[in-house]
C-alpha cells in the first residue's frame, strides 16, 4: 500500500496534495519522522523527489526479498525442492 501511495501522488494535484497531506500529518504521532520523510512540515519538492525515488526503490527490496524468500524455503523444508539434497524436509500437509 505505500509502494501505492507514493505512486499516487506523484501526479502532482489537489487530490494528489491533500492525499500527501493527509497521510503524512498520519506519521506525525512519531516524533522527527515526519521531516525526515517528507523534507519538512509541508509537501513540497523535496518530499516529491523522496516520494518519487521511495516509489522506484521499495519494489526492488521488495522483489529481492520475495527471491531470497522462496529460495531458502525450497532449499530448506519444501516438499518441492531445487535439487538440494537435504533430510530435514518438513511436510506442510500429511
Amino acid at each position: 500500500m505505500a509502494i501505492a501511495f507514493m505512486g499516487y501522488v506523484l501526479p502532482w494535484g489537489q487530490m494528489s496534495y491533500w492525499g500527501a497531506t493527509v497521510i503524512t500529518n498520519l506519521l506525525s504521532g512519531v516524533p522527527c519522522l515526519v521531516p525526515w520523510i517528507c523534507g519538512g512540515f509541508y509537501i513540497s519538492n523535496p518530499t516529491i523527489s523522496r516520494f518519487f525515488i521511495i516509489h522506484f526503490i521499495l519494489p526492488l527490496y521488495v522483489s529481492g526479498f520475495l527471491y531470497f524468500h522462496i529460495f531458502y524455503i525450497h532449499r530448506i523444508s519444501s516438499n518441492n525442492s531445487l535439487g538440494y539434497n537435504t533430510n530435514n524436509k518438513i511436510q506442510f500437509y500429511p
